[in-house]
């Protein structure tokens, strides 16, 4: 369709040049791409259509009058019968050259289809787009902050690559700093002298670890000398002290290997892993170098600061906004080790774009990083982009890891795998699907990531699981089992000996109002992949999995395959199934839900 629809914007784009050269010879002639092309509301009206609002103050004329105008100068046209409505001019299309082009194009393209535009290239080749997301902490599992996270930056990474992309995925690790002393002060408090390791306790490592970060908790609120003492573990590991860094490892360790069994379960993979342990005095250099250049100042107290009043306002004193980039000691904040860990990865790999999937709270750090690379004078800093997005929670409420109230990722995967699989069970597919329990992980699978993405990323959302495992409505569940009703279809015709048709002869012959819906919806589908990729929204394309599966139900239940009695329509239409799910299969795998044959 996007083909289509540049045609058509030229068309139009002619015809209202010829007219204004007529009418107002004063006036700028109008570039194609300027045309908002719009879908009427009725199909009676035609399939595409294009505004003549704008054009009525410099032509002085009427807006129907515009279009009629306009209308009647561009009426020849190869791809359809062009027709003022109102105050639009629009096209009905020929629905039968555009079906046979539409789905033939994923006939020959098959999974490929969606990553080319309508002069066959990519529309991102050539980017270089490394994208950061997860980032967890060795003091804890993955929780379902980390699940909405994860899900966006492998979702995002995987259709940027769609659209041409060359990407690179990376994790960067937050392993050190007093947060991960408590964890280790408490194993040593009270699983030391047991001699505990997660094995013996029946236990994930990040699981394990999470547990103690929940005991030092508890015992600090009795024992007030607790942080203090994580303190000084901080320092005793900072000065490179053996027993503390061997703890270190091992409880890292333990958590690190507990992570990566989670991120393999859900489908999440990296390029490169950055441990925060190597990067964190990295910037220090950076830093000294823009003091010596001029684009930071020391302070009267002997800290390094930077002006940054012009990217986030003045304080609440009406002074100008300072950041500290090194202490008064000379020692780095944290700001400070993201600025050397930004220029360490373009070094590593010479990205034209960099993605930071971080939660919204972190907006104030982002603008002031992204100004102070600019400043200085790195020409990547104005492709930095922070993926901001909301908070997601469970209809109970708020997580506090270090209360122990968090969802732990694995937890709520594992109550989602059961669920569905006693769905299976009380349908009585159990046997039919074949490994019900497979299933039932890959159903758990769908229903999370569908509906942590189907929401556009800036927004705060509660994450239901009773709603996310629905086998109706706009669910992840829904698309599988359209998906699986499609395979069974063309299974079932194929076991029968009914062929499909892919003849311009028999596809000709669909032009049910339910097919053309389906088949145009199908052709806007490399759109759809440039718009997410564009504007780093995965709910770009949940939002079209639902119509198309809608559409194709529509369609199946007013258009009948095996029952058709003339062989070429039933041919064709097997054909659009065939179609359907190609698009279907490509587009569930960009936003990480796992397809499925049977359910």
């Amino acid at each position: 369709m996007a083909d289509i629809k540049a045609e058509f914007r030229k068309t139009i784009c002619e015809a209202l040049n010829s007219f204004i050269k007529e009418k107002a010879p004063e006036s700028q002639q109008i570039d194609a791409e300027t045309l908002a092309v719009q879908t009427p509301p009725d199909s009676n009206m035609g399939d595409l259509g294009i505004p003549m609002f704008v054009f009525a103050k410099s032509l002085r004329m009427a807006p129907p009058q515009i279009a009629e105008a306009v209308a009647l100068k561009a009426a020849k046209t190869d791809i359809g019968e062009i027709l003022a409505v109102g105050p639009y001019v629009n096209i009905k299309l020929d629905k039968a050259n555009e079906t046979y082009s539409i789905l033939s194009k994923i006939d020959s393209q098959k999974e490929n289809y969606g990553s080319m535009n309508a002069d066959g290239k990519k529309p991102l080749e050539g980017r270089r787009v490394m994208v950061e997301f997860s980032s967890p902490n060795t003091n804890k599992p993955l929780h379902l902050g980390h699940l909405r996270n994860d899900a966006l930056g492998e979702s995002v990474s995987r259709i940027l690559k769609a659209a041409g992309a060359e990407v690179y995925k990376v994790d960067l690790i937050n392993n050190r700093g007093v947060h991960i002393c408590k964890s280790m002060l408490a194993y040593k408090l009270f699983h030391e002298k047991n001699g505990d390791i997660p094995e013996s306790l029946g236990m994930k490592g990040d699981h394990f670890v999470g547990q103690c970060y929940v005991e030092f908790d508890k015992y600090s609120k009795e024992h007030p000398e607790a942080a203090q003492e994580a303190e000084e573990m901080l320092v005793k590991w900072e000065a490179g002290d053996k027993e503390v860094r061997a703890l270190w490892e091992k409880m890292n360790d333990w958590t690190l290997n507990g992570v990566k069994a989670t991120y393999e379960r859900t489908g999440v993979s990296f390029d490169k892993f950055y441990l925060e342990s190597d990067t964190y005095l990295k910037g220090k250099d950076e830093i000294l170098k823009g003091l010596e250049k001029g684009v930071f100042f020391k302070a009267d107290d002997g800290s390094v600061r930077i002006d940054v009043t012009d990217v986030v306002g003045k304080g609440k004193d009406e002074d100008n906004h300072e950041k500290v980039l090194l202490r008064k000691d000379g020692t780095s904040v944290y700001i400070t080790q993201d600025i050397g860990t930004a220029i360490s990865r373009h070094d590593d790999w010479a990205f034209n774009q960099l993605v930071y999937v971080v939660a919204s709270e972190q907006n104030y750090h982002f603008k002031i990083l992204f100004h102070i690379l600019k400043k200085l004078g790195f020409e990547w800093a104005d492709k930095l982009y922070h993926l901001s997005y909301g908070l997601v929670n469970l209809p109970s409420g708020r997580m506090k890891s270090r209360e122990g109230t968090i969802v732990d990722a694995d937890d709520l995967i594992d109550s989602l795998h059961a669920d569905a699989l006693e769905a299976i069970k009380e349908r009585g597919r159990d046997e039919e699907v074949g490994d019900a329990d497979d299933v039932a992980e890959k159903v758990a699978l769908a229903a999370l990531h569908y509906y942590l993405l189907q929401a556009t990323p800036i927004k705060d959302m509660l994450f239901n699981p009773a709603e996310s495992l629905s086998f109706n409505g706009n669910t992840g569940p829904y698309l599988q089992y359209m998906g699986a009703r499609i395979t069974s279809i063309l299974r079932k015709a194929e076991e029968a000996g009914v062929k499909l048709n892919n003849s311009k002869e028999a596809v000709s012959l669909l032009k049910e109002p339910e097919e053309w819906e389906l088949i145009r919806a199908l052709g806007s589908f490399p759109e759809m992949v440039a718009k997410a990729a564009e504007n780093l929204d995965p709910s770009v394309i949940t939002a079209y999995l639902y119509d198309v599966s809608r559409l194709f139900s529509k369609f199946y239940q007013q258009c009948s395959i095996m029952n058709c009695e003339d062989e070429k329509t039933k041919g064709a239409r097997l054909f659009l199934a065939e179609c359907t799910l190609t698009v279907l299969k490509k587009a569930m795998g960009l936003v990480l839900v796992p397809f499925l044959e049977k359910m």
